[in-house]
């Protein structure tokens, strides 16, 4: 079986492309993607100029990289999370709890994107809009499958699609973050994931 640990030349360049994507978006979370140079990356990340064009053709590929390398650190967490528990309500509990610790633990990324998102150019959202888009829309589909299995077990009632319950929770959940992230304290991110949930499972309605 062929080894695939990765090579000393392998990890350092590794290290290197981290340094530099987390060069970048402490300049781009601070001033601004319009607002920061290549050259000042190479500064902050302590790299020659060249060497940074060796890793990113220029600003708009290494904002993609950093954008896509977040969001699949992002994917990762939050899979994981659903996928330790067998028990369908405890996977969505744990949804929740994991999106929001991972929302709170970034949040310079998270304004980046916020305020970015609008001010991109065409060039850079042409191929990154359609590629997060594949990304969100895989995730909703794992999403899905939990209420789906729910459904054929009769732990929930089969009200709607399950896509549709998937797109529920999950925009539910991100105005809950938002509303976090512009007023902390007047806003706080529900601790126990039962306060989000027992919307859906207990409903508004006295039967």
């Amino acid at each position: 079986m062929k080894d695939t640990k990765p090579t000393r030349r392998e990890r350092e360049k590794s290290r290197q492309r981290r340094e530099m994507l987390a060069a970048a978006l402490e300049l781009f979370s601070e001033r601004g993607y319009h607002n920061v140079s290549m050259h000042e990356i190479a500064g902050r990340s302590e790299f020659a100029i060249g060497t940074l064009y060796k890793f990113f053709e220029n600003k708009e590929d290494l904002y993609k990289a950093l954008v896509l390398d977040q969001c699949d650190k992002f994917e990762d967490a939050v899979t994981q999370a659903i996928e330790q528990p067998h028990d369908e309500i405890e996977q969505l509990r744990s949804y929740i709890r994991s999106k929001g610790e991972r929302f709170r633990a970034n949040l310079p990324f998270v304004r980046l994107l916020l305020a970015e998102r609008r001010g991109a150019s065409f060039n850079i959202k042409a191929g990154l809009d359609e590629e997060l888009r594949k990304r969100y829309y895989a995730f909703l589909q794992r999403l899905a499958a939990i209420f789906a299995r729910g459904i054929r077990k009769q732990r929930f009632k089969a009200i709607a699609d399950p896509f549709d319950m998937a797109v529920a929770l999950d925009s539910t959940l991100d105005a809950f973050l938002l509303l976090w992230l512009d007023q902390p304290e007047r806003h706080p991110y529900p601790e126990n994931p039962d306060t989000i949930l027992n919307i859906f499972f207990k409903g508004l309605i006295e039967l």
